[in-house]
């Protein structure tokens, strides 16, 4: 059996609002979708946050001696590469 709850729609800037009981339990901040079904009804759901690609707080205490590399650390040499040596057969003098 479902429950039912109240609430009223209110003017809040150039829109309308609705604002859902705490009962329901939806935290502050979730992003919802509202689908209209017909003229008279619409279906309010929460959408999922996306999934965070990658998350260092679980090995962020067992590298003690991890720190950001420094402007120095950042730059790298530059990589030889094959067309830039003369004895390469598709190296043109560019002189």
């Amino acid at each position: 059996m479902s429950e039912e709850y109240r609430a009223k729609v209110f003017k809040s800037g150039n829109s309308v609002a609705l604002r859902l009981p705490k009962a329901l339990g939806v935290a502050e901040g979730t992003e919802m979708r509202i689908v209209r079904e017909d003229q008279t009804s619409f279906k309010v759901e929460p959408i999922a946050p996306a999934k965070r690609k990658i998350d260092l707080t679980g090995i962020w205490g067992i590298m003690p001696d991890a720190r950001p590399l420094t402007r120095e650390e950042r730059e790298f040499d530059d990589s030889p590469r094959v067309w830039d040596d003369p004895a390469w057969p598709g190296w043109k003098d560019q002189d």
